[in-house]
């Protein structure tokens, strides 16, 4: 044992600073080759090298079960996907459930003098009114034609000085909606005001309807005056909802939908839908989502986790995620999850807003599907009903983070929407008040320990290789210390090895 401790404490002696030196460099040079390795294949495919390695080779190798989806599962999604097409560049869709700017933008701008509406989003708005109010024959008359260059200015006194200036000519439909808009301080006088459009759209339009067959000029206006009368019907049943007036708001919106089933550009489901959660008339709102929740039909968050609402109320109130990691979840259970894993798959900003892990802000004009834009439109609208069923937001607290281990690459792949766009983020820079609201990203991506590992064992091991160099007496006396308490374990086992075992037979070891 005596001569173990006396060899190596020689061969400790005979080590030359030079040795510690190159010691501490080589492996900080690994250790930076190591990194830059990392980093290179982290940002080509987004993983970590050796974490993957780890997972998929050594994880089978130590017993470890592999939670990924099922084969078959697998191959009939690499089928779906092998016949998507591209998809198409991000597109940007007018809020179902957009404030008054007057009653509702403008009074929030005089209190918090904040602008909560970006020049862009409104630049899409005059773009919807032109094509929503105006038409080729405007110019006939007159009131028309002051309105069609109202509804391009840019200044707001200028666009309402030219409302009430066409209103002096005759009773304008669109003049009334667009003070009803923007110059009206409260509800109140937005729906009297709407009022008024109602009666002068609905005359328009019948003169329209009757003369719609004569020429190309004709239909355009009729198409021009029935766009006016669905959009004063639908802003007069939302004005009914504010006002508390539920049942008459939903009664409107059913009966508009009736009237004008082919124009669904106005998605105005998605205001019966809000409308009938505030009544709580769950079986009407599964009725809705049965007709509009169709593999055929666009999606929105509002489709997504509505029906992901309906399906956590039946299980959330009894919901304990101690009891079901015990016994594991029943089919009702996993229906709700699987909801809720699919509604964030479609839009994964909306869980921070309900869960108020974020600040909301005032919801913008137009929205980005799947974006951030349309979670904050989503949640400032329907976070009231999230917290109006018991445990719903606990269920939405438990699960929704599985959705990310279900799709590592969102970027590359779906599993039940196409592969998350990568262009959402700069749309909804453009919609939102970046001054005051910080846009929500993802997939955003966080490095992974192995490289924060080797970038910190490369610092340390060419901080070593520099005061090694520096003060080779020094570092020399810190390496014997740290070599021998290192060892101090080992020669401890080995005395009480010797104290157990023969000496004849310790000797014949020793001798191996």
């Amino acid at each position: 044992m005596f001569g173990t401790e006396s060899s190596l404490s020689m061969f400790l002696n005979t080590l030359t600073p030079k040795f510690y030196v190159a010691l501490t460099g080589t492996s900080s040079l690994i250790s930076g080759l190591i990194l830059i390795f990392e980093w290179w294949y982290f940002r080509k495919y987004g993983t970590s090298f050796i974490e993957q390695v780890s997972v998929s080779h050594l994880r089978p190798l130590l017993g470890g079960v592999d939670n990924s989806s099922p084969s078959n599962s697998s191959t009939s999604n690499g089928d779906t996907d092998s016949s998507r097409q591209n998809v198409s560049e991000c597109k940007v869709w007018r809020n179902p459930l957009n404030l008054f700017r007057g009653a509702e933008y403008n009074r929030y701008t005089w209190v918090t003098g904040r602008e909560p509406l970006t020049y862009y989003d409104m630049n899409l708005s005059a773009q919807d009114h032109q094509t929503f109010f105006t038409c080729d024959s405007d110019h006939l008359r007159p009131a028309d034609a002051i309105m069609q260059k109202a509804w391009r200015e840019r200044n707001p006194q200028a666009r309402i000085s030219a409302a009430h200036e066409a209103l002096v000519l005759e009773d304008c439909a669109t003049a009334y909606i667009l003070l009803a808009e923007e110059e009206a301080t409260t509800i109140v006088e937005a729906e009297k005001l709407f009022k008024q459009a109602l009666k002068a759209g609905e005359v328009c339009y019948r003169r329209s309807q009757q003369v719609q067959h004569h020429g190309a000029q004709h239909e355009a206006q009729h198409r021009r005056d029935t766009n006016v009368l669905v959009y004063i019907k639908r802003r007069l049943a939302m004005c009914s909802r504010k006002l508390g007036r539920t049942r008459e708001a939903v009664k409107m919106m059913r009966d508009l939908m009736k009237e004008f089933p082919l124009l669904s550009m106005f998605n105005i489901h998605e205001n019966l839908l809000e409308s009938l959660l505030e009544l709580q008339a769950y079986a009407d709102v599964q009725a809705v989502l049965a007709k509009y929740d169709d593999i055929s039909l666009p999606k929105s968050a509002t489709i997504c986790y509505t029906a992901a609402l309906l399906k956590a109320r039946a299980v959330s109130d009894k919901f304990s995620p101690e009891a079901a990691s015990r016994r594991g979840l029943n089919t009702a259970e996993m229906n709700a999850v699987e909801a809720i894993h699919r509604a964030v798959e479609f839009n994964p900003h909306v869980p921070k807003y309900l869960l108020e892990m974020k600040s909301l802000i005032l919801p913008p004009e137009h929205v980005l599907k799947r974006g951030d834009s349309e979670a904050i439109a989503y949640a400032f609208f329907h976070l009231q009903h999230w917290k109006r069923v018991e445990g719903a937001l606990n269920l939405l607290h438990c699960t929704w983070e599985g959705t990310f281990r279900m799709i590592p690459y969102p970027l590359e792949k779906g599993h039940l929407f196409y592969p998350y766009p990568i262009c959402t983020e700069t749309a909804d820079r453009e919609l939102l008040p970046t001054v005051f609201h910080e846009v929500s990203v993802y997939p955003k991506k966080e490095l992974p320990f192995f490289i924060l590992f080797t970038a910190g064992l490369c610092s340390f091991t060419a901080m070593l290789a520099l005061l090694t160099h520096q003060f080779p007496e020094l570092m020399g006396v810190f390496a014997k210390a740290f070599l021998s308490t290192l060892f101090a374990p080992l020669n401890f086992i080995m005395e009480k090895v010797e104290s157990i075992l023969p000496s004849s037979l310790w000797h014949q070891l020793t001798r191996i």
